[in-house]
């Protein structure tokens, strides 16, 4: 006679309210405290730039029309109409140069620290310079451009505020993605490995998709904050009246034409710089959400 073993039951899961019930009052409260505390300095972070987004709206909001995006900057401060066209097509060019010199140089750097590197001594030194590099004004990189480049070509240009503008880009992108990439789990490295994979082939298939929303997020800090940028532009870009879609020659950029026409006393300049101002908000909020979405499409998906 044969018997069969039985396995006992599994014991049926218990619910997240009974469980929550379960805890100690003081754990109750602790956590609830907690929470509210998470909650209120959300909501107090939150106030300043909602009270920035809404005065810079309800200024420039009237301004914002396809003519002032695209009409001449007027060569007189008291006049009105006109529109930020230069400054846009500045914005795009120059910030769009500087992204396509920082972004490479940048991601590969983090990799070579990350992956290659380690603790080696290029490796602490690179780290080094680039912590040094991130706390450098910007002003300061302004007049390194200004003697190193402008003064040996005798030219301010575009190509002159793209350097400038990568220069203080590149350190930002290095440590934030070195630090995304850190937080990939090395079992996934260790996989890879076991199957055969090389290191620059886990590197590329593995490691980067699994860090790519990361380091997208530092990218877009680092264009936000080059987009931004004020005193490099002035020193080594010069200014112009109309739209120059290259990086020879003077430009401007909307941060540029926002620091001129709000130190204006005419209510005509004052109002473009507010329109400005909303402007480069918008380029922006546009090409991080374009980002965002590219950057899913190549991450690894959750299961």
């Amino acid at each position: 006679m044969t018997t069969t073993a039985t396995r006992p039951a599994a014991a049926a899961p218990v619910p997240a309210d009974l469980r929550r019930s379960a805890l100690p009052l003081r754990r109750r409260l602790t956590d609830g405290f907690s929470k509210s505390l998470m909650g209120l300095a959300l909501l107090i972070a939150l106030i300043p730039l909602g009270l920035v987004i809404f005065h810079v709206a309800s200024r420039g909001l009237a301004l914002i029309s396809w003519e002032f995006l695209i009409e001449d900057i007027p060569n007189s401060a008291r006049r009105a109409g006109g529109g930020m066209g230069p400054a846009v097509a500045g914005t795009l060019v120059i910030t769009g140069a500087a992204a396509a010199m920082a972004i490479p140089l940048g991601v590969l750097g983090a990799i070579y620290l990350n992956e290659y590197g380690k603790q080696n001594a290029l490796a602490r030194l690179i780290r080094t310079m680039s912590d040094v590099m991130t706390g450098v004004p910007s002003v300061v990189m302004g007049l390194f451009i200004y003697v190193s480049y402008v003064l040996v070509v005798k030219e301010q240009s575009g190509f002159a505020a793209a350097l400038a503008l990568g220069c203080l880009m590149l350190p930002v992108i290095i440590r934030s993605s070195e630090e995304m990439l850190r937080l990939v789990p090395d079992e996934l490295r260790q996989a890879s490995a076991a199957l055969g994979a090389r290191r620059w082939k886990t590197t590329v298939s593995v490691v980067l998709p699994a860090a790519i929303s990361g380091i997208v997020s530092g990218v877009m800090l680092a264009i936000a904050r080059a987009a931004g940028e004020t005193a490099p532009v002035v020193l080594v870009a010069g200014t112009i009246f109309t739209s120059n879609w290259s990086l020879d020659g003077a430009n401007t950029t909307l941060a540029a034409q926002i620091f001129k026409n709000a130190g204006e006393p005419f209510v005509a300049a004052q109002d473009r710089a507010w329109g400005a101002a909303l402007t480069l908000m918008l380029i922006v909020l546009v090409f991080t959400i374009a980002a965002r979405l590219i950057s899913s499409r190549f991450a690894i998906k959750e299961r």
